[in-house]
């Protein structure tokens, strides 16, 4: 059964772990280069594969048993919580991605397809979906929720990104998040002994 409380959830924990990732500043650069649409249909597709991954990878984690499962979730929320907090940001070099040899939908869509894939494969939020499909058992809410975050962080960053980044500080947004997994992580915890 959908749940609108879970999907909102997931969405505002996936969004503000994602949000000062790389992904972000790839979509910026991306965007100022290419057709904004042509690079957001490559990257939202490789969201949703992602996606769809993590919360398959969460549906068989629920397949322990319930306390382990609260325990082993627990500690992946902490670990990504430490993770987030510790976690030395990664500069933009400046240097521009390899322009296709036209500005084809296929080449663009492509690019950004191709890049998201790569980049994203094991990130955190990818691991994180995993961690709250097998939370909530609700792997719809969770997938919809995770999803619609991935392509609001990337919509932002390939439409304007940089903007946001100069007036939210990247150390609050960071924060919030590790903020937000920690309390689900000792959440999980606490119910794995009670």
């Amino acid at each position: 059964m959908f749940s609108l409380t879970v999907t909102a959830v997931v969405f505002g924990v996936v969004f503000l772990a994602e949000l000062p990732d790389k992904t972000a500043l790839a979509g910026l650069v991306l965007g100022t280069r290419f057709k904004a649409s042509y690079v957001f249909a490559g990257v939202a597709a490789a969201f949703t594969v992602h996606v769809a991954l993590a919360v398959a990878a969460g549906s068989v984690l629920t397949l322990l048993p319930e306390r382990l499962l609260a325990a082993v979730t627990g500690a992946l929320f902490l670990g990504g919580a430490a993770m987030l907090l510790w976690h030395k940001g990664e500069d933009d070099d400046g240097a521009a991605p390899r322009e296709p040899a036209d500005q084809s939908f296929w080449k663009v869509a492509g690019s950004g397809f191709t890049l998201i894939m790569i980049a994203e494969f094991g990130d955190l939020t990818q691991i994180m979906t995993a961690n709250l499909a097998a939370r909530y058992e609700d792997p719809l809410s969770v997938g919809v929720g995770a999803v619609l975050a991935l392509w609001s962080v990337a919509a932002l960053g390939i439409l304007g990104g940089r903007a946001l980044m100069r007036r939210v500080p990247l150390r609050l947004i960071t924060r919030v998040a590790a903020a937000i997994m920690a309390a689900l992580g000792v959440w999980s915890l606490y119910e794995a002994i009670a």
